[in-house]
């Protein structure tokens, strides 16, 4: 053996014949395909034209259109008639507001015009009185001597009961009445007793009964004049002397001074 025969050699490894053969072929069928492009010779390319066909869409489209469209149509009218609803709004707390201001200017308006008729009818009630007082005063002057010498012949506290009295002439007469400028008759009489200390019973059928009794013939100014029962009186005065007495009469009256004969009463009570 010879001494190379384990080298390997550094010689290409042969290619087999199938292989070589494969390329051979594809190398001709090259060459052929040149050859005939070359026999052709030079050609116009021409354009290709190609449509496409994209998908239809109209259909989804219009539906989608037709709600947006209805959308803002909606939202449109909701607009508008909230724009409407404020206006009306606006315009009816505008009315109210006038309305209320209109209604506070007539009750001021009322207010006032019944607080000058009030005082207008108070003022006239004074001037009445001021005048009944007055006439009184001149009547009472001039009835007689001995009525005066009567009045003036009190003294003490039967002097200031009468003098309490009458200053109250010309006021009203009230039921339940116990003044400054309104009376009932026992009232009249409690407060004039009362200006000297004496306190009496409020209610007349008391009153009748809340001193000594006297007779008709026997008075004297200060007496307490009733009229009906004595316990059961159903009207009460004081006597002022010269035949005359001070009472809250009626409502039709009210505080007046008069003549016994006017109103005889039933019986007297003497407290002082």
């Amino acid at each position: 053996m010879s001494h190379t025969a384990h080298i390997p050699s550094h010689r290409k490894p042969r290619q087999s014949a199938s292989k070589t053969a494969l390329r051979a072929g594809v190398a001709g069928g090259v060459l052929s395909t040149i050859a005939v492009a070359g026999a052709a010779g030079p050609a116009q390319a021409e354009p290709v034209t190609q449509t496409i066909e994209m998908p239809t869409i109209t259909a989804g489209l219009s539906t989608s259109v037709a709600a947006s469209a209805q959308a803002t149509q909606a939202v449109a009218l909701d607009l508008e008639t909230q724009a409407h609803e404020d206006a009306a709004a606006a315009t009816a707390a505008k009315t109210a507001k006038k309305a209320k201001a209109e209604a506070v200017r007539k009750a001021e308006a009322k207010k006032k015009a019944e607080a000058a008729a009030k005082a207008k009818a108070e003022a006239a009630e004074r001037a009445s009185r001021t005048a009944e007082r007055t006439t009184l005063s001149a009547s009472t002057a001039s009835s007689g001597s001995s009525s005066s010498s009567s009045s003036s012949s009190a003294t003490g506290s039967a002097a200031s009961v009468i003098a309490f009295a009458q200053s109250q002439i010309g006021d009203a007469y009230v039921s339940g009445g116990t003044g400054p400028n309104s009376w009932d008759c026992s009232g009249l009489v409690q407060a004039a007793f009362g200006s000297v200390g004496i306190d009496l019973p409020r209610v007349s059928q008391s009153q009748s009964t809340a001193g000594t009794q006297v007779s008709l013939d026997n008075l004297q100014p200060g007496d307490i004049l009733y009229w009906g029962g004595a316990g059961s009186a159903y009207h009460v005065g004081i006597y002022v002397g010269g035949g005359q007495f001070v009472g809250a009469q009626n409502s039709s009256t009210g505080v007046v001074q008069k003549s016994l004969d006017y109103d005889p009463p039933s019986g007297a009570v003497r407290v002082l």
